[in-house]
């Protein structure tokens, strides 16, 4: 049913509210923010899809509300404290700018559960919880460097923020493993999702000489333009290769089911505690899908075994000595970076030659 009364004008362009119909036992009612549409293809359409494995698993006992396309800030407040004022027992708040706007809500309401994702600040009923996306990354710097004849990766960037950041360093870092000569080119867009200024970004990347398009936004925009412009890209957060089959490489998909459904059973068990998750390759959270068939196999063998040895835990990405493009020590000869240190990322490592925005 529609809940739109309580939304404000400016709010009034985003989809309405969708809940599922009230059940006579009064299941647990669990909330979800997106930034972006649930049909982007790309990180809001798979938090919906683990959304809907989440109610139908629990077969009566859960019921969902999503609202779509929410603006970071102060209409995020709003929508975040409407689903609590609501009666929704758990909330889970989907992007990055909504960290300060849960934060707010959740002191507004102890009692319900929170969850943010992408975000680092925690309090008694807000837990943060993410991927190891910086894991795709490497897998996907690696296929890029030894894809390229131009030796040129190019880079969609949303916000300058510590996990984009990070994730742009783990992409030259594998394709430097595998190719000395590769430069990555970078343009910022600053959106998650908007299919026009990804397919303009992706095409004046293109102009630019790179030949591997990799993205940080949602949309399969910057693969379509790769496949006109017969250039090459990786999927985004979903399983993009029915929008370009020529030029996909493979795609690094999100499955959150298995956090959603492990975060509900805590809630209803009453054990759940605030912590900070990451999940990635290990626990199949991150996935690497449909390997283009067409790829040399040199590049598909590079691709399986890179993952692999992520997986495992036989390589991480950020293990020192490592230098930033300043020439100062970032990482220490051995050490490897903790999840607190990997979520304050501010710099580029040596070898990208661009300036982070500010």
């Amino acid at each position: 049913m529609k809940l739109n009364k309580w939304m404000t004008t400016a709010a009034l362009t985003m989809s309405a509210i969708f809940s599922t119909s009230t059940l006579a036992e009064s299941p647990l009612k669990v909330g979800f923010v997106y930034v972006g549409p649930v049909g982007d293809h790309g990180w809001s359409y798979e938090h919906d899809q683990g959304r809907q494995e989440m109610e139908q698993y629990f077969d009566g006992k859960v019921t969902t509300t999503y609202v779509e396309n929410v603006p970071e800030g102060a209409d995020a407040e709003r929508v975040i404290t409407q689903l609590a004022k609501s009666g929704h027992d758990v909330i889970f708040t989907t992007s990055f700018g909504f960290m300060n706007p849960t934060i707010k809500a959740a002191k507004r309401f102890p009692k319900v559960t929170f969850e943010h994702a992408t975000g680092y600040k925690q309090s008694k009923n807000v837990s943060t919880y993410g991927l190891r996306t910086y894991e795709g990354r490497y897998v996907s710097g690696v296929a890029a460097g030894m894809a390229t004849k131009t030796n040129t990766i190019g880079y969609i960037a949303s916000f300058p923020i510590p996990e984009v950041i990070r994730d742009i360093n783990s992409v030259y870092l594998g394709a430097k493993s595998v190719n000395p000569d590769i430069e990555i080119k970078i343009v910022w867009v600053n959106t998650w999702y908007d299919p026009g200024k990804e397919s303009d970004a992706a095409n004046a990347l293109i102009d630019q000489g790179a030949d591997i398009i990799v993205q940080h936004t949602d949309s399969p925009a910057p693969l379509i333009a790769a496949e006109k412009r017969g250039v090459m890209g990786i999927g985004q957060a979903s399983d993009m290769s029915h929008f370009a089959p020529k030029a996909h490489m493979f795609s690094v998909r999100d499955v959150w089911a298995p956090h959603y459904i492990d975060t509900v059973k805590q809630v209803m068990a009453k054990t759940w505690k605030p912590e900070d998750f990451w999940g990635g390759f290990q626990e199949d959270i991150l996935q690497i899908v449909s390997i283009n068939p067409e790829l040399p196999a040199d590049i598909q063998t590079a691709i399986k075994t890179t993952h692999a040895k992520i997986k495992s835990g036989e390589f991480h990405p950020f293990t020192g000595p490592m230098v930033d493009n300043t020439g100062k020590e970032v990482i220490a000869a051995g050490h490897t970076l903790n999840d607190k240190e990997l979520a304050a990322v501010n710099w580029y490592v040596e070898g990208i030659d661009a300036t982070i925005p500010k």
